[in-house]
C-alpha cells in the first residue's frame, strides 16, 4: 500500500494518511481477533430450544458454553445454580467440563406453561459473574431431532435425507441407579447400547455416505485415506458453523454432578464435551476415528472416587448425530 505524505508550511513533514491508517488498522485487526482463554471466564447457560410432545406438554433444552479451554466449575444447586420458577433444581448438571455442552438435559413442563408460567430462567455463577438463559416456547426456539443433529455437527456435518428418521442410541445401565462405595473402592458400571436404525453408519475418513454411493460394505466402497498424524496437527479448521462429529456408535462416562477432580475412570473415557485440537480424545477432535462398539454391545468402565460426598455420574451414549443419557448416582463415604 502507497502512504501519500505532504509537505506542511515551514517545512514539517506530515504525513497525512498515517494517523487514518493507523486507526482502520487497530479496528480492523479488534474486530478480527479471537482470544482463547485457559481459564478466568466464565461459564454461560444456553437455551437450546423447545418440541412438543403426543401429551400436549413440551420439552425444553438447555445446555451451556464454558468459555475456557482448561478450567471446569463444580457449582452446587442454589443461588450461583438455580432455575426458577419452581426450583433452584431442575436437574441441572452441578459440574461444568470446557468449551459448548449443548442439548445436555432437558426440562418436560405442562401444556399450560406458555400461558401461565411463560418462563424459565437459569441462573449461574462463575468466576463471580452471574449468566442467565431464559426459556420460553417462542416459535424462533422450535427444534426437532434433524435441528439437534445439526448443531452438534453430527456425521461429520451431513444434512441427508436419511437423518431425518434417525434414532437416538438404545441405552440400559444394568443395575441400581443408587449406588454406596467408600473411597478408594471402585465402582464398575456396565451400560449395554446398540443403535436401533444403524444411522448414521459408522464410516472411515473418506467413505461418504448413501447419497455418496460408498457406504461401508458397498460394492463401490474405497480404501479409507491414511491419516497423516502431521496433517492432521496442522489440518485448518472446518469451514462449518458448528464443529463436526464423526459417526459411530460411542458411549462414554462423565461427572453431571459432584467434583469431577475427584472421579477416575478406567478406561479413560472420549470426552463428550466440544474439544476441536488435535490428539484430545474427543469426537470433534480432527482425524478422530470411532472405535468399534464392543460387539455384544456391552461397556464395562469403573470409576474410583478419591473424596465422600454424593456424585451423578451420566452415560451418554450417542451415534454422533442424537444421544441418550442414563444417570447412576453414587454416594461416597469413607
Amino acid at each position: 500500500m502507497r502512504i501519500y505524505s505532504l509537505r506542511a508550511p515551514g517545512g514539517r513533514l506530515v504525513v497525512a494518511l498515517l494517523a487514518v491508517l493507523v486507526i482502520v488498522c487497530v479496528r480492523v485487526g479488534d474486530a478480527q481477533t479471537r482470544f482463547a482463554y485457559t481459564k478466568g471466564q466464565v461459564v454461560t447457560p444456553t437455551y437450546e430450544g423447545w418440541w412438543p410432545n403426543e401429551d400436549g406438554s413440551f420439552t425444553l433444552f438447555f445446555g451451556y458454553f464454558n468459555t475456557n479451554w482448561q478450567e471446569e466449575f463444580d457449582v452446587p444447586i442454589g443461588a450461583d445454580n438455580a432455575i426458577e420458577p419452581g426450583g433452584p433444581d431442575h436437574g441441572q448438571p452441578t459440574h461444568f467440563y470446557p468449551r459448548r455442552n449443548p442439548f445436555l438435559f432437558t426440562i418436560r413442563v405442562p401444556k399450560e406453561f406458555e400461558t401461565t408460567t411463560k418462563e424459565l430462567v437459569w441462573t449461574l455463577t462463575t468466576n463471580g459473574k452471574m449468566e442467565r438463559a431464559f426459556a420460553t416456547l417462542k416459535g424462533d426456539y422450535r427444534v426437532d431431532p434433524q435441528v439437534i443433529q445439526m448443531e452438534v455437527g453430527g456425521d461429520r456435518g451431513s444434512q441427508r435425507h436419511e437423518l431425518r428418521t434417525n434414532k437416538p442410541p438404545d441405552l440400559k445401565v444394568e443395575g441400581s441407579a443408587q449406588r454406596t462405595v467408600r473411597v478408594g473402592e471402585p465402582v464398575t458400571l456396565v451400560a449395554f447400547a446398540n443403535d436401533p436404525d444403524n444411522l448414521p453408519a459408522r464410516r472411515e475418513r473418506g467413505e461418504e455416505g448413501p447419497a455418496g454411493g460408498r457406504e461401508r460394505g458397498s460394492s463401490t466402497a474405497k480404501p479409507p485415506e491414511p491419516v497423516d498424524p502431521v496433517k492432521e496437527l496442522f489440518r485448518p479448521p472446518p469451514n462449518a458453523a458448528t464443529p463436526q462429529s464423526p459417526p459411530g456408535l460411542r458411549l462414554s462416562w462423565i461427572v453431571y454432578r459432584g467434583r469431577a477432580a475427584a472421579v477416575t475412570f478406567s478406561p479413560e473415557q472420549m470426552k463428550t464435551w466440544e474439544d476441536t485440537r488435535a490428539y484430545a480424545n474427543s469426537p470433534w477432535s480432527p482425524g478422530t476415528v470411532i472405535p468399534p462398539p464392543p460387539p455384544d454391545g456391552k461397556w464395562i468402565v469403573r470409576a474410583t472416587f478419591q473424596e465422600p460426598g454424593a456424585y451423578v455420574l451420566r452415560a451418554v451414549a450417542s451415534d454422533s448425530a442424537l444421544f441418550t443419557y442414563e444417570n447412576v448416582t453414587v454416594t461416597v463415604t469413607r
